[in-house]
């Protein structure tokens, strides 16, 4: 392993998604006990507690089971009807962190309260840009195949990735995806165009700039594979790399600065973020 690479990434972690064998999961089922232990205190059976925080008794059981992972807002709603004075919202970023695979969790918790976040996509739209449908599609073609339990537990954790966006102060983004990424329908044509739309949309956002590599340019600063360069709130760059099975954080700095380097290459070369907006507005015309 090179020097200031950290693996990331658990054997076959990302096929299987077996919950109870997972890195982070042992807090999801000490969150469910806590929350039912909590809730027989409160003297709720589960049809009236779920009444009281919007969710089906089904569901509650799912939770308090550990089979399915607490969004924040119900982690903050049981605790305040639970009378539970703080127990389950100091859970919340552990447990938040436990929705993600184990090999993408740190990068997570680092995107999440990022200064600024440079990402190159090769191979599909990045996952803050894609809509619900194309996540879902994503997720569905992964071989071996998920349990659908795994894949609506992956898919509300990249929506709730997206909320980087509406934070503030808001990081400074920016995004080079390949043309060949943007021409590939994985889902279909109608979820292509409604995915090609929110980009556009995204980068209308002051912060955010989306620029495309076109595949007519003869240079291109990066063949070596896709890559996020995040800037910490605590004034370090780290850079993430997911290919295949292995998927990695970088410390180095002198590695760290040659990514950085590569990534402004590709800035450069690649269509401005008006250029690029016109030119996905003309793949949205086409399609």
């Amino acid at each position: 392993m090179e020097d200031g690479a950290v693996a990331v990434r658990d054997d076959d972690e990302a096929g299987q998604g077996r919950s109870e064998e997972e890195p982070g999961r042992g807090v999801v089922t000490a969150f469910g006990r806590q929350l039912k232990a909590l809730r027989l205190r409160s003297g709720l059976d589960r049809a009236e507690f779920g009444k009281r925080v919007g969710y089906s008794p089904g569901t509650v059981a799912s939770l308090e089971q550990g089979r399915r992972i607490p969004q924040p807002r119900f982690i903050e709603q049981a605790d305040e009807v639970l009378d539970a004075g703080g127990i389950l919202t100091a859970l919340k970023e552990e447990v938040g962190r436990a929705q993600y695979p184990a090999f993408f969790r740190d990068a997570a918790r680092l995107e999440a309260n990022a200064a600024a976040i440079n990402l190159y996509a090769m191979y599909a739209i990045p996952g803050l840009l894609q809509t619900e449908d194309y996540a879902r599609a994503v997720f569905q073609m992964q071989r071996p195949l998920l349990d659908d339990s795994v894949i609506e537990q992956r898919l509300e954790a990249r929506l709730a990735r997206q909320e980087v966006f509406n934070r503030r102060p808001a990081p400074l983004m920016s995004f080079v995806v390949e043309e060949a990424v943007l021409r590939r329908p994985i889902g279909g044509k109608v979820v292509m165009r409604g995915t090609l739309e929110r980009i556009l949309i995204v980068g209308r956002f002051r912060h955010v700039e989306v620029q495309v590599m076109p595949m007519a340019r003869e240079d291109n600063g990066a063949l070596g594979g896709p890559f996020t360069l995040i800037d910490t709130d605590k004034g370090q760059c780290i850079a993430y790399a997911e290919i295949q099975d292995d998927s990695r954080l970088y410390t180095d700095t002198v590695y760290v600065r040659t990514l950085e380097a590569r990534y402004g290459i590709l800035r450069s070369q690649a269509l401005t973020p008006t250029e690029s907006s016109a030119f996905i507005e003309q793949l949205m015309e086409e399609a």
